[in-house]
Protein backbone atom coordinates (compact mmCIF):
# COMPACT_ATOMS: atom_id res chain seq x y z
CA UNK A 1 0.00 0.00 0.00
CA UNK A 2 3.01 2.21 0.73
CA UNK A 3 5.08 1.75 -2.60
CA UNK A 4 1.45 2.35 -4.45
CA UNK A 5 1.26 5.25 -2.40
CA UNK A 6 4.26 6.50 -3.68
CA UNK A 7 3.67 5.66 -7.23
CA UNK A 8 0.20 7.53 -7.13
CA UNK A 9 2.36 10.59 -5.84
CA UNK A 10 5.06 10.30 -8.28
CA UNK A 11 2.42 9.83 -11.04
CA UNK A 12 0.48 12.60 -10.12
CA UNK A 13 3.46 14.72 -10.32
CA UNK A 14 4.17 14.01 -13.78
CA UNK A 15 0.15 14.32 -15.25
CA UNK A 16 0.11 18.08 -13.77
CA UNK A 17 3.53 18.77 -15.53
CA UNK A 18 2.15 17.05 -19.20
CA UNK A 19 -0.70 19.43 -18.24
CA UNK A 20 1.51 22.61 -17.61
CA UNK A 21 3.34 21.41 -20.59
CA UNK A 22 0.01 21.03 -22.84
CA UNK A 23 -1.63 24.48 -22.01
CA UNK A 24 1.97 25.92 -22.55
CA UNK A 25 2.43 24.69 -25.64
CA UNK A 26 -1.10 25.37 -26.87
CA UNK A 27 -1.06 28.69 -26.46
CA UNK A 28 2.52 29.32 -27.65
CA UNK A 29 3.74 30.80 -24.65
CA UNK A 30 7.10 29.60 -25.12
CA UNK A 31 9.41 30.86 -28.43
CA UNK A 32 6.46 31.50 -30.33
CA UNK A 33 5.70 27.83 -30.62
CA UNK A 34 9.14 26.50 -30.29
CA UNK A 35 7.57 23.99 -27.24
CA UNK A 36 5.00 22.10 -29.00
CA UNK A 37 1.79 20.71 -26.62
CA UNK A 38 2.52 16.90 -26.21
CA UNK A 39 -0.59 16.10 -27.85
CA UNK A 40 1.01 18.23 -31.14
CA UNK A 41 4.20 15.80 -30.69
CA UNK A 42 2.22 12.55 -30.74
CA UNK A 43 -0.09 13.76 -33.52
CA UNK A 44 3.24 14.37 -35.56
CA UNK A 45 4.61 11.43 -34.59
CA UNK A 46 2.21 9.44 -35.90
CA UNK A 47 1.70 11.70 -38.91
CA UNK A 48 5.53 10.48 -40.10
CA UNK A 49 4.93 6.64 -38.71
CA UNK A 50 6.05 5.73 -42.07
CA UNK A 51 9.44 7.71 -42.17
CA UNK A 52 11.15 5.62 -38.61
CA UNK A 53 11.32 2.36 -39.72
CA UNK A 54 14.09 2.49 -42.47
CA UNK A 55 16.14 5.48 -40.20
CA UNK A 56 15.83 3.31 -36.91
CA UNK A 57 16.73 0.40 -38.32
CA UNK A 58 20.18 1.98 -39.77
CA UNK A 59 20.77 4.14 -36.64
CA UNK A 60 20.19 0.43 -34.05
CA UNK A 61 22.30 -1.59 -36.12
CA UNK A 62 25.00 0.49 -36.38
CA UNK A 63 24.35 1.06 -32.20
CA UNK A 64 24.13 -2.49 -32.24
CA UNK A 65 26.96 -3.15 -33.62
CA UNK A 66 29.55 -0.97 -32.21
CA UNK A 67 27.94 -2.06 -28.88
CA UNK A 68 28.92 -5.46 -29.29
CA UNK A 69 32.09 -4.64 -30.15
CA UNK A 70 33.41 -2.44 -27.88
CA UNK A 71 32.19 -4.29 -25.05
CA UNK A 72 33.63 -7.14 -26.32
CA UNK A 73 36.54 -5.51 -26.33
CA UNK A 74 35.99 -3.61 -23.31
CA UNK A 75 35.38 -6.84 -21.20
CA UNK A 76 38.74 -8.48 -22.30
CA UNK A 77 40.86 -5.49 -21.79
CA UNK A 78 39.44 -5.57 -18.48
CA UNK A 79 39.72 -9.23 -17.79
CA UNK A 80 43.85 -9.05 -18.97
CA UNK A 81 43.93 -5.56 -16.73
CA UNK A 82 42.33 -7.27 -13.37
CA UNK A 83 44.72 -10.47 -13.73
CA UNK A 84 48.36 -8.28 -14.92
CA UNK A 85 49.10 -5.00 -12.97
CA UNK A 86 51.74 -3.82 -16.20
CA UNK A 87 48.57 -4.55 -18.60
CA UNK A 88 46.52 -2.11 -16.30
CA UNK A 89 49.46 0.58 -16.99
CA UNK A 90 50.28 -0.36 -20.65
CA UNK A 91 45.64 0.41 -21.33
CA UNK A 92 45.39 3.29 -18.69
CA UNK A 93 46.02 6.06 -21.37
CA UNK A 94 43.92 4.68 -24.10
CA UNK A 95 41.06 4.02 -21.38
CA UNK A 96 41.46 7.72 -19.64
CA UNK A 97 41.91 8.91 -23.40
CA UNK A 98 38.46 7.18 -24.93
CA UNK A 99 36.64 8.69 -21.15
CA UNK A 100 38.10 12.38 -21.85
CA UNK A 101 37.32 12.24 -25.51
CA UNK A 102 34.81 14.49 -27.01
CA UNK A 103 33.19 12.15 -29.53
CA UNK A 104 32.22 15.36 -31.91
CA UNK A 105 36.00 16.16 -32.48
CA UNK A 106 36.83 13.18 -34.39
CA UNK A 107 33.85 12.73 -36.35
CA UNK A 108 35.55 14.31 -39.38
CA UNK A 109 38.33 12.63 -38.44
CA UNK A 110 36.87 8.92 -38.71
CA UNK A 111 34.68 9.95 -41.80
CA UNK A 112 38.05 11.24 -43.64
CA UNK A 113 39.13 7.42 -42.57
CA UNK A 114 36.00 5.20 -43.42
CA UNK A 115 33.39 5.06 -45.52
CA UNK A 116 29.70 3.80 -45.28
CA UNK A 117 28.47 2.58 -41.75
CA UNK A 118 32.17 2.18 -40.34
CA UNK A 119 32.41 5.56 -38.48
CA UNK A 120 29.61 5.13 -36.76
CA UNK A 121 29.96 1.69 -35.65
CA UNK A 122 33.47 2.79 -34.56
CA UNK A 123 32.36 6.03 -32.52
CA UNK A 124 29.82 4.08 -31.13
CA UNK A 125 32.28 1.12 -30.03
CA UNK A 126 34.02 3.88 -28.43
CA UNK A 127 31.94 5.02 -26.43
CA UNK A 128 31.10 2.24 -24.89
CA UNK A 129 34.74 1.07 -23.82
CA UNK A 130 35.27 3.16 -20.68
CA UNK A 131 32.81 1.83 -18.48
CA UNK A 132 32.63 -1.47 -19.42
CA UNK A 133 36.27 -1.44 -18.95
CA UNK A 134 36.43 -0.48 -15.46
CA UNK A 135 33.10 -2.60 -14.20
CA UNK A 136 34.96 -5.55 -15.89
CA UNK A 137 38.93 -5.10 -13.94
CA UNK A 138 37.16 -3.76 -10.79
CA UNK A 139 34.32 -6.59 -10.32
CA UNK A 140 37.39 -9.05 -11.49
CA UNK A 141 39.93 -7.94 -8.65
CA UNK A 142 38.31 -6.66 -5.72
CA UNK A 143 36.75 -9.51 -4.50
CA UNK A 144 36.64 -11.37 -1.17
CA UNK A 145 39.63 -12.78 -0.90
CA UNK A 146 38.49 -15.86 1.72
CA UNK A 147 36.50 -17.09 -1.31
CA UNK A 148 40.09 -17.12 -3.50
CA UNK A 149 41.12 -18.55 -0.53
CA UNK A 150 38.06 -21.65 0.00
CA UNK A 151 38.35 -22.28 -4.05
CA UNK A 152 42.36 -22.70 -3.88
CA UNK A 153 42.28 -24.99 -0.44
CA UNK A 154 39.81 -27.06 -2.50
CA UNK A 155 42.12 -27.85 -5.11
CA UNK A 156 41.27 -25.30 -7.46
CA UNK A 157 43.12 -23.77 -10.17
CA UNK A 158 43.58 -19.79 -10.80
CA UNK A 159 41.56 -20.73 -13.89
CA UNK A 160 38.67 -21.91 -11.76
CA UNK A 161 39.12 -18.78 -9.22
CA UNK A 162 38.11 -16.61 -12.69
CA UNK A 163 35.18 -18.82 -13.63
CA UNK A 164 33.84 -19.48 -9.82
CA UNK A 165 34.63 -16.15 -8.44
CA UNK A 166 35.88 -13.50 -10.32
CA UNK A 167 33.30 -13.59 -13.53
CA UNK A 168 30.65 -14.28 -11.47
CA UNK A 169 31.39 -11.51 -9.03
CA UNK A 170 32.22 -8.91 -12.22
CA UNK A 171 29.04 -10.00 -14.49
CA UNK A 172 26.48 -7.71 -12.22
CA UNK A 173 28.80 -4.92 -12.34
CA UNK A 174 29.38 -5.53 -16.26
CA UNK A 175 25.59 -5.02 -17.04
CA UNK A 176 25.45 -2.18 -14.62
CA UNK A 177 27.74 -0.78 -17.32
CA UNK A 178 25.62 -1.58 -19.97
CA UNK A 179 23.50 0.84 -18.99
CA UNK A 180 24.99 3.79 -19.95
CA UNK A 181 26.97 2.16 -22.19
CA UNK A 182 23.37 1.57 -23.99
CA UNK A 183 23.24 5.57 -24.80
CA UNK A 184 26.40 6.24 -25.30
CA UNK A 185 26.50 3.89 -28.52
CA UNK A 186 22.79 5.46 -29.83
CA UNK A 187 24.78 9.06 -28.83
CA UNK A 188 28.32 8.49 -31.09
CA UNK A 189 26.06 6.44 -33.91
CA UNK A 190 23.97 9.77 -34.36
CA UNK A 191 27.03 12.21 -33.74
CA UNK A 192 28.58 10.52 -37.22
CA UNK A 193 25.33 10.19 -38.82
CA UNK A 194 25.02 14.14 -38.27
CA UNK A 195 28.65 14.59 -40.42
CA UNK A 196 28.28 11.41 -42.82
CA UNK A 197 26.49 12.86 -45.69
CA UNK A 198 24.01 9.27 -45.84
CA UNK A 199 20.48 8.72 -46.62
CA UNK A 200 19.51 6.79 -43.64
CA UNK A 201 19.69 7.29 -39.90
CA UNK A 202 17.78 8.62 -37.39
CA UNK A 203 20.17 11.48 -36.82
CA UNK A 204 20.08 11.92 -40.74
CA UNK A 205 16.51 12.39 -40.75
CA UNK A 206 17.06 14.87 -37.66
CA UNK A 207 19.98 16.98 -39.55
CA UNK A 208 17.36 17.12 -42.53
CA UNK A 209 14.27 17.67 -40.33
CA UNK A 210 16.16 21.05 -38.61
CA UNK A 211 15.12 23.63 -41.06
CA UNK A 212 11.65 22.98 -41.88
CA UNK A 213 10.20 24.89 -39.21
CA UNK A 214 8.59 22.37 -37.85
CA UNK A 215 9.36 22.05 -34.08
CA UNK A 216 7.00 19.22 -33.30
CA UNK A 217 8.23 16.84 -35.40
CA UNK A 218 12.22 17.51 -34.19
CA UNK A 219 10.50 16.91 -30.86
CA UNK A 220 8.49 13.90 -31.80
CA UNK A 221 12.63 12.45 -33.21
CA UNK A 222 14.13 13.81 -30.50
CA UNK A 223 11.47 11.79 -27.94
CA UNK A 224 11.50 8.84 -30.20
CA UNK A 225 15.35 8.61 -29.98
CA UNK A 226 14.89 8.69 -25.86
CA UNK A 227 12.47 5.91 -25.89
CA UNK A 228 15.16 4.16 -27.75
CA UNK A 229 18.04 5.06 -25.19
CA UNK A 230 15.46 4.68 -22.36
CA UNK A 231 14.25 1.23 -23.06
CA UNK A 232 18.23 -0.23 -23.42
CA UNK A 233 18.80 1.70 -20.30
CA UNK A 234 15.60 0.13 -18.49
CA UNK A 235 16.84 -3.41 -19.72
CA UNK A 236 20.17 -3.64 -18.51
CA UNK A 237 19.09 -2.36 -15.05
CA UNK A 238 16.29 -5.29 -15.05
CA UNK A 239 18.37 -7.89 -15.93
CA UNK A 240 21.38 -5.93 -13.39
CA UNK A 241 19.02 -5.65 -10.69
CA UNK A 242 18.03 -9.60 -11.44
CA UNK A 243 22.35 -10.85 -11.44
CA UNK A 244 22.48 -9.34 -7.99
CA UNK A 245 20.18 -11.29 -6.37
CA UNK A 246 21.24 -14.23 -8.18
CA UNK A 247 24.80 -13.43 -7.66
CA UNK A 248 26.96 -14.24 -4.74
CA UNK A 249 28.14 -11.07 -2.72
CA UNK A 250 31.32 -9.50 -3.34
CA UNK A 251 32.98 -6.32 -1.53
CA UNK A 252 33.37 -4.33 -4.65
CA UNK A 253 34.67 -1.17 -5.34
CA UNK A 254 32.59 0.82 -7.37
CA UNK A 255 34.38 4.07 -8.18
CA UNK A 256 36.71 5.34 -11.08
CA UNK A 257 39.84 4.56 -10.20
CA UNK A 258 41.95 6.86 -12.26
CA UNK A 259 44.48 8.18 -10.20
CA UNK A 260 46.90 6.64 -12.22
CA UNK A 261 49.19 4.10 -10.33
CA UNK A 262 50.34 4.21 -6.66
CA UNK A 263 53.76 4.80 -5.16
CA UNK A 264 56.33 7.17 -5.34
CA UNK A 265 56.08 10.20 -7.53
CA UNK A 266 58.75 8.66 -10.16
CA UNK A 267 56.73 5.61 -10.69
CA UNK A 268 53.52 7.39 -11.36
CA UNK A 269 55.26 10.01 -13.54
CA UNK A 270 57.01 6.40 -15.52
CA UNK A 271 53.56 4.71 -16.18
CA UNK A 272 51.74 8.05 -17.05
CA UNK A 273 54.75 7.95 -19.54
CA UNK A 274 54.31 4.31 -20.58
CA UNK A 275 50.59 5.07 -21.13
CA UNK A 276 50.63 7.80 -22.88
CA UNK A 277 53.23 6.28 -25.23
CA UNK A 278 51.12 3.33 -25.76
CA UNK A 279 47.94 6.08 -27.09
CA UNK A 280 50.38 7.34 -29.51
CA UNK A 281 51.92 4.12 -31.01
CA UNK A 282 48.30 3.15 -31.68
CA UNK A 283 47.98 6.06 -33.39
CA UNK A 284 50.63 5.47 -35.07
CA UNK A 285 49.97 2.09 -36.29
CA UNK A 286 46.80 2.49 -36.81
CA UNK A 287 47.58 5.42 -39.90
CA UNK A 288 50.21 2.88 -41.16
CA UNK A 289 47.87 0.05 -41.39
CA UNK A 290 45.25 2.51 -43.44
CA UNK A 291 47.67 3.92 -45.48
CA UNK A 292 46.09 7.13 -45.66
CA UNK A 293 47.61 9.91 -48.05
CA UNK A 294 49.82 12.28 -45.30
CA UNK A 295 47.57 15.05 -46.51
CA UNK A 296 44.49 14.04 -45.22
CA UNK A 297 46.34 11.60 -41.98
CA UNK A 298 48.20 13.26 -39.41
CA UNK A 299 50.48 12.12 -37.14
CA UNK A 300 51.37 14.00 -33.55
CA UNK A 301 55.17 15.04 -35.33
CA UNK A 302 52.77 16.56 -38.59
CA UNK A 303 50.39 18.17 -35.61
CA UNK A 304 53.02 19.75 -34.05
CA UNK A 305 54.69 21.24 -37.21
CA UNK A 306 51.43 22.29 -38.29
CA UNK A 307 51.37 24.77 -35.11
CA UNK A 308 54.71 25.62 -34.95
CA UNK A 309 56.78 25.52 -37.97
CA UNK A 310 54.05 25.78 -41.10
CA UNK A 311 54.22 28.52 -42.94
CA UNK A 312 50.75 29.68 -41.61
CA UNK A 313 51.12 28.40 -37.99
CA UNK A 314 50.44 31.72 -36.07
CA UNK A 315 47.46 31.73 -37.85
CA UNK A 316 46.52 28.67 -36.76
CA UNK A 317 47.61 29.31 -33.02
CA UNK A 318 45.12 32.39 -33.21
CA UNK A 319 42.34 30.50 -34.49
CA UNK A 320 42.53 27.52 -32.16
CA UNK A 321 43.46 29.51 -29.39
CA UNK A 322 40.29 32.03 -29.50
CA UNK A 323 37.94 28.85 -30.08
CA UNK A 324 39.27 27.46 -27.01
CA UNK A 325 38.78 30.77 -24.93
CA UNK A 326 34.91 30.80 -26.45
CA UNK A 327 34.43 26.91 -25.36
CA UNK A 328 36.19 26.62 -22.31
CA UNK A 329 34.85 29.13 -20.38
CA UNK A 330 31.38 28.39 -21.32
CA UNK A 331 31.73 24.78 -20.14
CA UNK A 332 32.79 25.40 -16.94
CA UNK A 333 29.75 27.32 -16.41
CA UNK A 334 27.70 24.47 -17.32
CA UNK A 335 29.69 22.43 -15.33
CA UNK A 336 29.40 24.31 -12.05
CA UNK A 337 25.11 24.89 -13.09
CA UNK A 338 25.55 21.08 -13.53
CA UNK A 339 26.86 20.53 -10.34
CA UNK A 340 24.61 22.58 -8.62
CA UNK A 341 21.35 21.50 -9.91
CA UNK A 342 22.85 17.86 -8.95
CA UNK A 343 23.76 18.76 -5.48
CA UNK A 344 19.95 20.49 -5.10
CA UNK A 345 18.12 17.43 -6.27
CA UNK A 346 19.67 15.31 -3.85
CA UNK A 347 19.33 17.37 -0.91
CA UNK A 348 15.93 17.51 -1.89
CA UNK A 349 15.49 13.84 -2.67
CA UNK A 350 17.16 13.49 1.17
CA UNK A 351 15.27 15.65 2.77
CA UNK A 352 11.76 15.02 0.93
CA UNK A 353 12.25 11.84 -0.43
CA UNK A 354 8.97 11.99 -2.73
CA UNK A 355 8.99 15.10 -4.47
CA UNK A 356 12.87 14.26 -5.55
CA UNK A 357 11.20 10.45 -7.11
CA UNK A 358 8.84 12.43 -8.96
CA UNK A 359 11.89 14.62 -10.24
CA UNK A 360 13.58 11.65 -11.18
CA UNK A 361 11.33 10.56 -14.47
CA UNK A 362 12.21 13.85 -15.92
CA UNK A 363 15.93 13.73 -14.94
CA UNK A 364 16.37 10.29 -16.77
CA UNK A 365 14.64 12.07 -20.03
CA UNK A 366 17.60 14.25 -19.20
CA UNK A 367 20.26 11.11 -19.23
CA UNK A 368 18.89 9.16 -21.58
CA UNK A 369 17.84 11.45 -24.73
CA UNK A 370 21.18 11.68 -27.11
CA UNK A 371 22.68 14.91 -27.17
CA UNK A 372 22.28 15.26 -31.06
CA UNK A 373 18.46 15.06 -30.25
CA UNK A 374 17.88 17.07 -27.26
CA UNK A 375 20.85 20.56 -28.23
CA UNK A 376 18.30 21.48 -31.11
CA UNK A 377 15.13 21.11 -28.88
CA UNK A 378 17.15 23.19 -26.44
CA UNK A 379 17.98 25.73 -29.22
CA UNK A 380 14.51 25.72 -30.26
CA UNK A 381 13.74 26.93 -26.94
CA UNK A 382 16.03 29.50 -26.08
CA UNK A 383 17.80 30.21 -29.53
CA UNK A 384 20.96 30.53 -30.69
CA UNK A 385 22.59 32.20 -27.48
CA UNK A 386 24.95 31.26 -24.81
CA UNK A 387 22.37 30.18 -22.71
CA UNK A 388 20.96 27.53 -25.38
CA UNK A 389 24.66 26.19 -24.80
CA UNK A 390 25.13 26.33 -20.78
CA UNK A 391 21.42 24.74 -20.66
CA UNK A 392 22.67 21.74 -23.07
CA UNK A 393 25.85 21.69 -20.87
CA UNK A 394 23.86 21.14 -18.21
CA UNK A 395 21.73 18.70 -19.10
CA UNK A 396 24.51 16.25 -20.20
CA UNK A 397 26.71 16.53 -16.81
CA UNK A 398 23.51 16.85 -14.31
CA UNK A 399 22.58 13.36 -14.12
CA UNK A 400 25.86 11.55 -13.42
CA UNK A 401 26.44 13.69 -11.08
CA UNK A 402 22.97 13.69 -9.04
CA UNK A 403 24.01 9.92 -9.31
CA UNK A 404 27.21 10.30 -7.28
CA UNK A 405 26.10 12.58 -4.62
CA UNK A 406 23.01 11.42 -3.70
CA UNK A 407 24.80 7.90 -3.59
CA UNK A 408 27.42 9.85 -0.78
CA UNK A 409 24.20 11.73 0.73
CA UNK A 410 22.57 7.93 1.21
CA UNK A 411 25.38 6.04 2.92
CA UNK A 412 26.18 8.84 5.45
CA UNK A 413 27.51 7.04 8.53
CA UNK A 414 24.01 6.36 10.42
CA UNK A 415 26.35 6.51 13.97
CA UNK A 416 27.31 10.25 12.94
CA UNK A 417 23.41 11.08 12.69
CA UNK A 418 22.40 9.77 15.96
CA UNK A 419 24.34 11.70 17.74
CA UNK A 420 23.13 14.93 15.58
CA UNK A 421 19.49 13.84 16.70
CA UNK A 422 20.61 12.81 20.25
CA UNK A 423 21.94 16.71 20.35
CA UNK A 424 17.91 17.80 19.39
CA UNK A 425 18.95 17.86 15.89
CA UNK A 426 16.40 16.91 13.08
CA UNK A 427 17.13 15.68 9.15
CA UNK A 428 18.19 19.12 8.15
CA UNK A 429 20.42 19.51 10.80
CA UNK A 430 21.85 15.92 9.94
CA UNK A 431 22.18 16.90 6.11
CA UNK A 432 24.20 20.49 7.01
CA UNK A 433 26.46 18.76 9.70
CA UNK A 434 27.21 15.45 8.69
CA UNK A 435 25.42 14.53 5.54
CA UNK A 436 26.93 17.38 3.02
CA UNK A 437 30.36 17.86 4.82
CA UNK A 438 30.93 14.07 4.46
CA UNK A 439 29.79 14.24 0.51
CA UNK A 440 32.43 16.25 -0.52
CA UNK A 441 34.85 14.07 -2.09
CA UNK A 442 31.74 12.78 -3.57
CA UNK A 443 31.03 16.22 -5.33
CA UNK A 444 34.48 15.95 -6.76
CA UNK A 445 34.43 12.86 -8.16
CA UNK A 446 31.18 14.29 -9.57
CA UNK A 447 33.05 17.01 -10.91
CA UNK A 448 35.91 14.84 -12.45
CA UNK A 449 33.43 12.42 -14.19
CA UNK A 450 30.86 15.17 -15.88
CA UNK A 451 33.93 17.56 -17.13
CA UNK A 452 34.60 15.66 -20.16
CA UNK A 453 30.92 15.64 -20.62
CA UNK A 454 30.44 19.04 -20.24
CA UNK A 455 33.19 19.96 -22.73
CA UNK A 456 31.72 17.80 -25.20
CA UNK A 457 27.63 18.99 -24.76
CA UNK A 458 29.28 22.62 -25.02
CA UNK A 459 31.06 21.51 -28.85
CA UNK A 460 28.23 19.52 -29.71
CA UNK A 461 26.13 22.75 -29.66
CA UNK A 462 28.44 25.03 -31.02
CA UNK A 463 28.96 22.71 -33.72
CA UNK A 464 24.92 22.39 -34.51
CA UNK A 465 23.62 25.83 -33.53
CA UNK A 466 25.51 28.58 -31.94
CA UNK A 467 28.76 28.73 -34.70
CA UNK A 468 31.08 29.68 -32.15
CA UNK A 469 34.12 27.93 -30.82
CA UNK A 470 36.08 24.75 -31.06
CA UNK A 471 32.03 23.13 -32.51
CA UNK A 472 32.14 26.20 -35.19
CA UNK A 473 36.32 25.19 -35.80
CA UNK A 474 35.91 22.05 -36.65
CA UNK A 475 32.18 22.82 -39.19
CA UNK A 476 34.78 25.39 -40.92
CA UNK A 477 38.03 23.51 -40.76
CA UNK A 478 35.33 20.89 -42.96
CA UNK A 479 34.87 23.37 -45.15
CA UNK A 480 38.10 24.72 -46.25
CA UNK A 481 39.74 20.98 -46.16
CA UNK A 482 41.96 22.23 -43.49
CA UNK A 483 42.97 18.08 -42.30
CA UNK A 484 45.51 19.70 -40.26
CA UNK A 485 43.10 21.96 -37.88
CA UNK A 486 41.01 18.94 -37.38
CA UNK A 487 43.07 16.79 -36.24
CA UNK A 488 44.52 19.52 -34.07
CA UNK A 489 41.17 19.95 -32.34
CA UNK A 490 40.34 16.73 -32.18
CA UNK A 491 44.09 15.84 -30.30
CA UNK A 492 44.24 18.71 -28.19
CA UNK A 493 40.39 18.39 -26.78
CA UNK A 494 41.63 15.23 -26.21
CA UNK A 495 44.58 16.17 -24.28
CA UNK A 496 42.51 19.52 -22.52
CA UNK A 497 40.11 17.08 -21.20
CA UNK A 498 42.38 14.42 -19.81
CA UNK A 499 43.95 17.19 -18.25
CA UNK A 500 41.00 18.83 -16.65
CA UNK A 501 40.18 14.82 -15.41
CA UNK A 502 43.44 14.68 -13.90
CA UNK A 503 43.06 18.00 -11.82
CA UNK A 504 39.88 17.27 -10.43
CA UNK A 505 41.43 13.60 -9.78
CA UNK A 506 44.20 15.36 -8.07
CA UNK A 507 41.48 16.84 -5.81
CA UNK A 508 39.61 14.31 -4.90
CA UNK A 509 42.39 12.56 -3.70
CA UNK A 510 43.14 16.05 -1.48
CA UNK A 511 39.31 15.85 -0.06
CA UNK A 512 39.88 11.81 0.51
CA UNK A 513 43.05 12.79 2.78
Amino acid sequence: MKNFSRFARGTGVVLIVLAIWEVLGRLELIGQGALPAPTQILAQLWKDRSDYPPHLSVTLKSAGTGFVIGNIIAIVAGAISARFRIAETLLRGLGMSLFAVPLIAIVPVLLLAFTGTTPRIILAAMAVYFPTYIATMNGMRNVDPRLVDVVMVAGGSTTDVLRWIRVRSALPHIVSAFRVAAPAALLGTLLAEFGGGTRWGLGTYLLGSLGQANPSRLWSIGLVATAVAASAYMLFALLGSRLTRSSMSATVQTSLPMGGATGPWWKRLGGGVISAGVVLGLWALVLSILDMSPVVAKSPFAIVRYLTTDPRASVSRSRLFDAYSETLPLALIGLLCGLAAALLLAVILSLRPALGRAVLPFALVSQTMPLPALTPLIVLVFGRSILATVVVCVSVTFFPSFVTISQALATTSSAAIDVVRVSGGGRFKSLRFVGLPGAIPAMVTAARLAAPRALLGVMIAEYLATGDGLGNLLNESRGRLDYGMIWTVATTSVLVAVIITQLFGLAEKLTRK
